[in-house]
């Protein structure tokens, strides 16, 4: 039996909308549709999808980028592709750095689209069970870091490391997801099991906890080169 695909496309132009949603149908998805950020907003707040594929200039208050980090912060393992004019390719990168999974310029053709939007679902799909073999083992090694889980053991090329519970977690969170820049309320839910309202509120409670981290795990912790942060987005893990 066929999974369903369950996709979210939102563009400000009918006409592209229309088309994305009858190149996708083709393949078998579930296609849902929102004419503006703020509509998208409205169906990502209650409603889970697998993949979707967002215009940057929505031309509204909302953008593409809201939409984007709206996603990441309700449904942190959806599927995004990111669309934009050649112009706009400053603004995607921004997009790429807030962990979209691929980006099309427009005008984009059929054949491309639907290669983006599979070639994002494998990721996010190998990205998942990585984690899960990873929970499996409880046993996550990325470069000279080691945390073992059933242990309470972390080392950084065989030292061991004074971590509390939460900064296992996070720190293990961050090397799973590497290169991904990780959004403050998806660390927050993973250290706190808290779901902040706002996210001004998730950066000040994290950010204690990066500062904690990197003082176990950075030689200069005012210089770090392992956890890094990406101004406005997030964190970041690098070996």
């Amino acid at each position: 039996m066929t999974e369903v695909v369950r996709t979210l496309v939102v563009d400000d132009e009918e006409r592209i909308r229309l088309t994305l949603g009858k190149t996708l149908r083709r393949v078998g998805h579930v296609v849902v549709t929102a004419s503006s950020g703020e509509e998208a907003l409205d169906l990502l707040r209650e409603t889970p999808f697998d993949v979707a594929v967002v215009d940057l200039n929505l031309g509204s208050r909302i953008d593409g980028l809201r939409v984007l980090e709206a996603a990441r912060f309700r449904w942190p393992g959806m599927a995004v592709v990111i669309l934009t004019a050649h112009g706009s390719l400053e603004s995607a990168i921004t997009a790429i750095r807030e962990g979209v999974d691929d980006y099309l310029l427009k005008p984009a053709k059929p054949a491309e689209v639907r290669q983006a939007v599979q070639e994002a679902l494998n990721r996010r799909k190998a990205l998942a069970q990585s984690q899960e073999r990873g929970e499996k083992r409880r046993v996550v090694q990325c470069g000279g870091f080691f945390v073992d889980l059933e242990q309470h053991l972390a080392t950084l090329d065989g030292r061991p490391l004074e971590l509390t519970p939460q900064e296992i977690k996070l720190l293990v969170h961050l090397m799973q997801n590497a290169p991904r820049v990780v959004p403050p309320p998806e660390l927050v839910r993973v250290v706190r099991d808290y779901e902040p309202e706002y996210l001004h509120e998730a950066r000040q409670i994290i950010k204690w906890y990066i500062h904690r981290l990197r003082r176990q795990v950075e030689p200069d912790p005012s210089n770090p080169r392992h956890i890094l942060t990406v101004r406005g987005v997030g964190y970041k893990f690098k070996e």
